[in-house]
């Protein structure tokens, strides 16, 4: 049986990228991003599926994520594959970490997957052209119809629809219950402030002892709520430019530190080997850890990975509310040059549209982004599902009464959370004090933002 899913690891990153990672002999001869013709079913083996005389084309599909999403994805393409058996399908995935190397890496060469995911940071690529126009498509191998208007704005970047969300979300506090329960405190509330949280996390810890932390840093992932909660953004992408100055985030980094020194959160060495949103070695999982920021359609992989109770608040409220959005999680784009555009319209179409589909891949990527789909899961929804439906709804309720608009990663996006990880990791590590660390890491975004943004 054909292998449907490489896993990349980042030490073999190059490697792969050159040999346009040739599993089962398709896609290394591969180098436009789609394979050529396979010929039809005249000369297909004994027990090739009736094709009806199409075309056998073979597309190549790259997501990050872990094993359980991985498990779901395959899934989902072996499906496709039944209902489309002139179509193949090769998938590649790997971590989050290295996804975006490898991603760039195949661009760069020519030797980019047919269909790849994409988050926040679709800018960059829709902005390089490498993004494949799916306008043309509309219609015909892909129906939009029952399509959330605002989702099919978010993919839509410089007149031409480019992005397909697979999933929408709301980032929220993801709470180990069990844990709190255990140390005798009350879980916490909506409504919440940043001094809750700061006071909440220490107390945990305290009353837990050595080796529980409150909370993990995420001073990276939470940038843009913490500027859209004091009136800025991090990208104010309506008129190219950088949302924010150094005064405007040097408070988030003195929180992050100050909250350290009090003892509530994971230390920044157990932090680098423990990665937050990774479920298999999440703090999280382990009961070691309280809270977290994580995206609601991670709760499912986290919840499957542990027997503690976890549950979503939503964001500790600034100055003018949450500033958190119901909003896309990530998407499918095609390559600009694909040699089978059609039928890339066609798997995506299936990704949105199709209920079967709907029922393997659930809220993995979020909330799905057609009424039907939604209906599709909602009517069989799990506990955590519920919880997960439960919280979305209250974001989007808030967001009624607070709007905040949708953001966009701003462009050089991987070299700046790598800035700020370094940045966070240096005050963490006691390297460099909270004020030079931050000078020294807008001065840094600034120069990554002009070196990326188009002319």
């Amino acid at each position: 049986m054909k292998k449907k899913v490489l896993l990349f690891g980042l030490a073999a990153l190059t490697a792969l990228s050159l040999s346009a990672c040739g599993n089962s002999g398709g896609p290394a001869a591969n180098e436009g991003g789609a394979a050529g013709n396979a010929g039809n079913n005249a000369n297909a083996p004994a027990g090739t599926p009736d094709n009806g005389g199409q075309e056998q084309v073979e597309l190549r599909m790259m997501w990050w994520g872990d094993q359980n999403r991985a498990d779901l994805t395959n899934k989902a393409i072996d499906l496709f594959e039944q209902k489309n058996p002139n179509i193949k399908i090769t998938g590649e995935f790997g971590p989050s970490d290295g996804y975006f190397d490898k991603l760039n890496t195949q661009l760069a060469s020519g030797t980019a997957p047919d269909v790849f995911f994409l988050g926040g940071n679709v800018v960059d690529y829709a902005d390089k052209g490498v993004l494949l126009d799916l306008g043309p498509y509309v219609g015909k191998e892909l129906n939009l119809g029952d399509m959330d208007p605002a989702m099919k704005e978010y993919g839509t970047l410089g007149g031409k629809l480019v992005h397909l969300s697979a999933g929408a979300n709301a980032r929220g506090i993801v709470v180990n219950k069990s844990m709190f329960d255990k140390a005798g405190l009350p879980v916490p509330q909506d409504g919440w402030s940043w001094n809750d949280y700061a006071r909440i996390s220490k107390e945990i810890a305290d009353k837990l002892g050595k080796g529980y932390y409150g909370t993990y840093n995420f001073t990276t992932d939470g940038h843009d709520i913490f500027l859209k909660q004091n009136g800025k953004q991090l990208y104010d992408m309506a008129n190219g430019k950088l949302g924010f100055e150094e005064a405007d985030i040097l408070p988030w980094f003195q929180y992050w530190d100050q909250t350290t020194k009090a003892g509530g959160v994971v230390p920044a060495e157990l932090q680098v080997s423990n990665p937050p949103a990774d479920a298999s070695k999440s703090l999280i999982v382990t009961g070691k850890a309280a809270m977290t920021l994580l995206p609601s359609n991670l709760l499912g992989s986290f919840q499957s990975a542990t027997k503690d109770e976890l549950i979503m608040v939503q964001v500790p409220r600034g100055a003018k509310g949450t500033g958190v959005v119901f909003e896309s999680s990530q998407g499918l784009s095609g390559y600009a040059k694909t040699k089978h555009p059609g039928e890339v319209a066609k798997l995506m179409d299936f990704w949105i549209n199709d209920p079967d589909a709907a029922k393997i891949l659930g809220n993995n990527r979020g909330v799905p982004v057609t009424s039907a789909n939604r209906a599709v899961l909602e009517g069989s929804a799990s506990e955590t599902d519920k919880i997960v439906y439960d919280f979305t709804s209250r974001v989007s309720e808030a967001t009624k009464k607070e709007p905040f608009a949708v953001s966009y990663n701003p462009p050089g996006n991987a070299e700046f959370i790598k800035l700020s990880d370094n940045t966070v990791q240096l005050i963490g590590f006691g390297k460099e004090s909270v004020d030079k660390a931050v000078q020294s890491f807008y001065d840094g975004t600034v120069k990554i933002f002009e070196s990326n943004v188009q002319p």
